[in-house]
């Protein structure tokens, strides 16, 4: 919605709740200067947790994107050029800013994003460790000599920059999903354009302010906001621009990849997720127990990561889903600042009604409610109690779609062999988890299943140097670890003749 809200109960802007207050930006950030929307119109930011106003962003479009655009291809070559080293040092100064502004960065995550404030310090160390990361990696961008087979040549293979990057980000990670894709894009040599999410915009400018302070040169980091499709399909159609980096939905997805195809750009793409989540009757019941609440609740269930479909082996399921009930009731629900919150609001409204649909899906074919399957009003209309369904089976929504909300699905299983075939019945395969002491069984079964991340005996498994990414339509590419400089990077190949001739 465009313009200054007139409705909203509390008008409060975000700066009010900051220590440093111009971390709280409400222009877009292009080629190392702050713009305002100069009558373009404005994108109004609300707390999801009370629908308080917290600010407005500029409602930028096409030609703007193109400014970005020009920006970064000016400044391209002059960054591809400098030492390794040097973008290093830089990169590491802006994650160390990170960590000094992290409460404020955190405050400010949470009022825009509603997750518990405890998560968002959490998200801002991870997304300040890819900085970190990135810089050492650009140091290790080793190429290779191949033994000839031409008389008098020597082969060489190098990496080079792949030019102009653009990274289109999603609100459930508003900080981690930036630095991951831009520390890669600048490590490499890239300078890139982020086009934040609209709901998340002022972590991303946030970033921008301990850019700039860090010293990154003008053009690299640039952060648009404004109209999602019209800024995308800029983005995509541009032939400046040689990659693009999205994480979001499998179906928007879809729609970036079939609009880059004309340009042929390299594309990486983290995806929608289903993820099975497996216990076997060997396994560690408490560890199993605590591991599902982990893998279930995190970002209020509102994470691609998110165990979707839970298989309890049968001779342990009634006595795990009860336990797994009465925790869950446990959990508390509040609003993000709340420092004993583990549970925050949903995002939207819509995301409300997707946890009721599937709710009230699987009662009507037979699931049995453990917890929870209701709004909580008396905390804010995007509110819902952590819920655990049983008895869950194949033809109920909530085992064919990402739920994205706190709603457990349980259901039985009695061999290896079936639950692998259940697990990997799925378009999707970005995560899946499995519980059990056999460590022969871990080694199969995490072999079997077609998912691009196995999480074995923990729920957490994420980190700057782990390749993160999926199979099938969870997506292209990965991102973090080693392997994450190689997308924003082009191979290069000379032969070097006329050697001792």
């Amino acid at each position: 919605m465009n313009g200054q809200p007139a409705h909203k109960k509390t008008v409060r802007t975000a700066a009010e709740y900051l220590k440093r207050k111009d971390l709280f930006r409400k222009d877009a950030y292009l080629n190392g200067e702050w713009f305002a929307d100069e009558g373009r119109g404005t994108i109004e930011v609300t707390n999801p947790a009370d629908d308080a106003f917290l600010g407005t962003v500029p409602d930028f479009g096409a030609e703007d994107t193109e400014y970005a655009i020009a920006a970064a291809e000016r400044a391209f070559p002059a960054w591809a050029a400098t030492l390794a080293q040097e973008r290093a040092a830089i990169l590491r100064r802006w994650a160390d800013l990170m960590r000094t502004h992290k409460e404020d960065l955190a405050v400010l995550m949470t009022l825009e994003q509603g997750k518990p404030v405890s998560e968002s310090r959490g998200e801002i160390e991870y997304a300040a460790s890819f900085l970190e990361w990135f810089g050492e990696e650009a140091k290790r961008a080793y190429g290779d000599t191949i033994p000839s087979h031409l008389p008098h040549s020597k082969l060489f293979v190098s990496r080079q920059p792949v030019g102009v990057c653009a990274a289109i980000t999603p609100w459930n990670f508003p900080s981690a999903m930036i630095t991951r894709k831009a520390g890669a894009a600048l490590a490499a040599g890239c300078p890139v354009i982020v086009r934040p999410a609209s709901e998340t915009p002022f972590s991303a400018l946030a970033l921008a302010v301990l850019a700039e302070e860090a010293g990154l040169p003008a053009g690299l980091f640039n952060v648009i906001t404004g109209d999602a499709k019209i800024i995308a399909a800029t983005l995509t159609g541009s032939n400046v621009v040689r990659k693009i980096s999205f994480t979001g939905s499998t179906e928007v997805g879809r729609l970036l990849l079939a609009q880059s195809a004309h340009s042929v750009k390299k594309v990486s793409m983290e995806l929608g997720g289903h993820a099975p989540f497996i216990v076997f009757d060997d396994a560690d019941f408490d560890k199993a127990v605590a591991g599902g609440i982990g893998a279930k609740f995190a970002t209020s269930g509102q994470d691609c990561l998110a165990a979707n479909r839970m298989y309890i082996h049968e001779k342990i399921y009634d006595a795990y889903a009860e336990k797994f009930a009465r925790e869950t009731a446990k959990l508390k629900v509040a609003h993000g600042l709340d420092e004993e919150a583990v549970i925050g609001p949903l995002m939207s409204e819509a995301a409300l009604r997707k946890s009721e649909a599937h709710v009230r899906d699987a009662l009507e074919k037979g699931a049995t409610l453990l917890a929870g399957g209701q709004r909580m009003p008396e905390l804010g209309s995007t509110f819902f109690a952590p819920t655990v369904l049983g008895d869950v089976t194949p033809d109920m929504l909530i085992w064919q779609e990402e739920t994205f909300g706190p709603v457990a699905a349980l259901t039985r299983f009695a061999e290896e062999d079936e639950v692998v075939a259940s697990a990997n019945d799925t378009i999707y395969g970005l995560a899946a988890y499995l519980y059990s002491r056999d460590v022969g069984r871990c080694m199969r079964v995490s072999d079997a299943l077609e998912y691009g991340m196995v999480g074995v005996n923990t729920p957490k498994f994420t980190g700057a140097a782990i390749p993160f990414g999926g199979f099938k339509q969870s997506g292209l590419g990965r991102e973090g670890s080693k392997y994450g400089l190689d997308d924003y990077t082009e191979l290069k190949y000379v032969c070097f003749g006329g050697i001792d001739e």
